[in-house]
């Protein structure tokens, strides 16, 4: 009986107060804009009704639609400020998502691990050689810059690819490591 091989890990930011902070402060700035923008409607209409449209209304007109648009751009934007990435590795096969805010999750994608070409460090020489190569296309599934991270490449409709993520343990790197195929993990 073959053992079932699974761990799903979080990369989330380290220093996530200033993620708090900045969320704190759009959502305030959206009920801000909201609020300006009621109040400007509210304005033209009046305006409008007692004395007619005239010139001097197209400053309060774009200055609503600047504050209206701003709640709205807010509102829809607001979860992306706090991202995380969720790695699951399962029985060789590893899936990404995008989580935002812990409330919406976004599929990236699912990968064989054998189709794997190359991996390893970011910090070691191998993965110079592969993200230089010409017309690669380079997907950063991570939040922490500074974080050890750690590559994947591989070739998708004869395109080179290269995704780099930030796996949280050493476990999640040797089941990795375990199921690519001989050679493919390279130190340098």
């Amino acid at each position: 009986m073959a053992m079932d091989h699974f761990l799903e890990e979080v990369a989330s930011k380290k220093q996530s107060g200033v993620q708090t902070a900045a969320l704190v402060l759009a959502n305030i700035m959206m009920v801000v804009f909201a609020l300006v923008a009621v109040m400007l409607i509210n304005m033209i209409i009046s305006y409008v009704a007692q004395y007619g449209f005239e010139v001097g209304l197209i400053y309060h007109i774009v200055l609503f639609l600047v504050t209206g648009g701003s709640a709205v751009l807010l509102f829809l934007k607001r979860d992306t400020i706090k991202t995380e990435y969720e790695y699951t590795f399962t029985n060789g096969t590893l899936d990404f998502a995008q989580v935002f805010n812990n409330k919406k999750r976004k599929a990236l994608g699912t990968m064989n691990l054998k189709n794997i070409e190359a991996c390893g460090k970011v910090s070691s020489g191998s993965f110079s050689r592969y993200i230089s190569k010409p017309g690669i296309k380079k997907s950063n599934w991570f939040v922490n810059r500074e974080a050890d991270l750690f590559y994947l490449y591989f070739n998708k409709e004869n395109q080179p690819r290269i995704i780099i993520i930030e796996p949280q343990s050493e476990e999640m790197v040797n089941l990795i490591k375990g199921a690519v195929m001989p050679g493919v993990y390279q130190v340098n």
